[in-house]
């Protein structure tokens, strides 16, 4: 539990500190997009790489990801029950609503929690890699269709194929499978970038909180609240009953599971409505509340189950 709560307190310092940077404006009005596109195209992939591809191929493909999937389906569908039947909203607002509610922030927030709170950034390979190929394809042709984007289905699912960090998880998964050996001199340039992911992308986020005021508008604070609770609520219990009573995952095994399961909305989701312009009040606000609200839960997860 104090290994746990030292990670937890990690993270928080680090995004502290960005949200400092950001306040003083330190890096201009555009920084935080730099870090951002840093992060993604180049130092979250050779992270992703270098530590999937030494990784076991058990952790890869267990129960966990099959436990983490269902989580998200469940949210998924009381979701566009609540959204499309009972609100009412449109087919996009549905979708984007959905989207919040189980869909988890596997990379800005996953990557640093799995890093210093599980114990290694190999646990949330699974999960991004369920979203990037199963659930976002899903969700960029429902939105095509729905706001007549005009995509074809297969333009549709090959735009996630090119996501950087698919293909730097992609690559590793490989590499782990089959068991390739990579020369010492390839692999130390990738460690050394990969390295620095995890606190760029932190500072980044940090960054990005500085003059956030979420709720501030009353449009969607019933969609932004059923979101929050799919995910900070749902996603975590049903992780912990199928992985307690259904899979009979071991001690450790059920801490990463709603753990992951935990993690606040990803920033995607917020990317996807401003795209689309459809619920891009909704997309925001969720994010940010589920992120503020994820950290007492994980500590709570942790203080449970760890």
């Amino acid at each position: 539990m104090g290994g746990v709560l030292i990670g937890f307190g990690i993270i928080g310092v680090i995004i502290a500190a960005g949200w400092v940077v950001g306040r003083i404006d330190l890096l201009g009005p555009t920084g935080h997009q730099v870090l951002s596109r840093l992060v993604f195209f180049v130092l979250t992939p050779c992270l992703l790489f270098s530590t999937i591809s030494r990784a076991d191929v058990h952790v890869l493909f267990s129960d966990l990801l099959v436990v983490s999937a269902l989580a998200s389906l469940a949210a998924a569908v009381i979701s566009v029950v609540l959204l499309r039947f009972v609100l009412r909203r449109s087919a996009a607002e549905t979708t984007m609503g959905t989207m919040g509610g189980a869909y988890v922030n596997a990379n800005n927030i996953g990557l640093p929690v799995a890093t210093y709170v599980l114990g290694s950034a190999t646990f949330v390979a699974p999960v991004l890699l369920y979203q990037l190929l199963v659930i976002t394809p899903i969700v960029l042709t429902v939105m095509d269709t729905v706001t007549n984007r005009g995509s074809s289905l297969g333009r549709a699912i090959a735009r996630p194929l090119l996501n950087p960090l698919l293909i730097g998880s992609a690559l590793g998964v490989l590499v782990a499978v089959l068991e390739i050996e990579i020369p010492d001199p390839v692999m130390q340039p990738l460690l050394l970038v990969g390295g620095a992911a995890v606190p760029v992308v932190l500072i980044s986020f940090g960054m990005s909180l500085s003059g956030s005021k979420p709720l501030q508008a009353r449009e969607g604070r019933a969609d932004i609240a059923i979101a929050t609770a799919l995910k900070l609520v749902v996603m975590p219990v049903v992780a912990w009953l199928l992985g307690a009573f259904v899979f009979d995952l071991g001690h450790d095994q059920l801490f990463v599971a709603v753990v992951l399961a935990g993690l606040p909305s990803a920033q995607n989701v917020f990317n996807y409505a401003q795209r689309y312009q459809a619920g891009v009040v909704v997309a925001r606000d969720t994010v940010l509340v589920t992120t503020i609200g994820s950290v007492p839960l994980l500590v709570l997860v942790a203080a449970l189950l760890k």
